[in-house]
């Protein structure tokens, strides 16, 4: 949690340091904000810690099955639907690289 905040009051000073200081500062906080976001190090961390949740994901996934197979609750026709949902190995997909803003200058 503290680290959270921490992230938080770093991101809230970049926006009040880069909107004082102009736009010019804020295209280089910009540009050093992707910079970042592109290294190799970062996107090897990234890969890591993506891998570590989707294991993380699945185990409790197997876990929470498993207990609910083992429960009063399997019995019932929404434990049933339940357990029929989870049987299947849905993966879990974040490319936040290709999400696409629409094109036109329409807002919704």
């Amino acid at each position: 949690m503290r680290g959270k905040l921490l992230f938080l009051g770093g991101l809230a000073a970049g926006f009040v340091l880069g909107s004082r200081a102009g736009r010019e500062k804020y295209e280089e906080l910009k540009a050093t904000a992707l910079k970042i976001k592109e290294s190799p190090t970062v996107q090897e961390a990234a890969g890591v810690v993506q891998e570590q949740a989707t294991r993380l994901y699945s185990e409790g996934k197997t876990k929470v099955t498993d207990k609910l197979a083992n429960s009063k609750l399997a019995e019932t026709e929404v434990g049933q639907r339940f357990l029929n949902k989870t049987s299947g190995t849905p993966e879990i997909e974040r490319d936040y690289a290709t999400t696409s803003t629409p094109s036109s200058g329409t807002s919704f």
